[in-house]
């Protein structure tokens, strides 16, 4: 009996763990490369140990000006990639950060979810 109620308890526990999951651990920020055009490049990241902590460590651009962004939120997309959007970006992006630009209504925001 004390067996089936530990293990009832665990998995109750393990259930609930997305839950109980540290906010601190989402990340609210990235970094992007940007070309002179305001095209994404490739961003390289330290980034920590764990699979669960995805929050950058440092990141540096081998090409391109490094830039801040936002994350986008759980139901919020990121402004589609496009000609207009990359213009829009490149003069966005001018002062290091995105924080704050908006693109047709959207705010300028990367979108982290796993495809």
């Amino acid at each position: 009996m004390i067996r089936l109620s530990l293990i009832a308890f665990t998995a109750a526990l393990l259930g609930g763990a997305p839950a109980l999951a540290d906010p601190q651990m989402s990340p609210t920020m990235t970094t992007v490369c940007l070309d002179v055009g305001g095209e994404s490049l490739p961003v390289v990241c330290q980034m920590p140990g764990s699979r669960l902590d995805r929050r950058d460590v440092f990141c540096h651009c081998p090409e391109g000006q490094r830039v801040d962004a936002p994350v986008c939120g759980a139901h919020e997309p990121a402004p589609p990639e496009s000609l207009a959007y990359d213009k829009a970006r490149r003069v966005a992006g001018r002062d290091g950060t995105l924080v704050g630009d908006s693109f047709q209504g959207r705010r300028m925001c990367v979108d982290l979810s796993p495809r």
